[in-house]
């Protein structure tokens, strides 16, 4: 079974705690967790509920953000990783965070899972009119910059990070 992108669901609560813990306690791109977050049944229904309201155009959402579609990666019924899609760029986005944000968990990287996982969300931004979309790694990230770049992203520019707390990043626009 190929990777597919699944809507945050307590059907997946195991293998999704099992994809959260494996993680540790570092920031999981696209997961839209807090760092270092609980992995338990409670942590994924509030999870499942945030995620259900960022995805409704009507939301009121917290100052500051945006409408999100937030998707877990899954291969063979096992969430792999995640994937969000921000349906539009803030200040903080349009300079460190992009359109779109994943991560795949550590046993699973290297097999074409990102991807994988990006020509899907690039195909649902194609369906709902965009006609680009921008992406965002940190400078030293070789295996994200590979990914983005294979699936069509054009290096805009790499830009300090250090203003915002973060490391130098690059910046990509993915024609659609």
């Amino acid at each position: 079974m190929p990777v597919s992108l699944a809507s945050p669901s307590l059907s997946l609560l195991d293998s999704w705690s099992e994809a959260v813990t494996e993680f540790g306690d570092v920031h999981i791109d696209g997961a839209g967790l807090d760092r270092g977050q609980a992995a338990d049944r409670a942590a994924c229904e509030s999870f499942i509920a945030k995620a259900q309201m960022y995805a409704d155009p009507g939301a009121t959402l917290p100052e500051g953000h945006v409408a999100c579609d937030y998707f877990w990666i899954v291969d063979d019924g096992e969430v792999v990783g995640f994937i969000a899609f921000r349906r539009e760029l803030n200040e903080w986005l349009r300079g460190y965070g992009g359109h779109i944000g994943y991560s795949v968990r550590p046993s699973r990287r290297r097999q074409g899972i990102a991807r994988a996982a990006l020509d899907l969300v690039l195909d649902r931004a194609r369906a709902q009119g965009y006609d680009r979309v921008m992406l965002t790694c940190d400078d030293t990230n070789i295996g994200s910059y590979r990914t983005i770049e294979s699936a069509g992203g054009s290096l805009d520019d790499v830009i300090d990070g250090s203003a915002a707390g973060i490391n130098r990043m690059r910046r990509y626009w993915v024609s659609l």
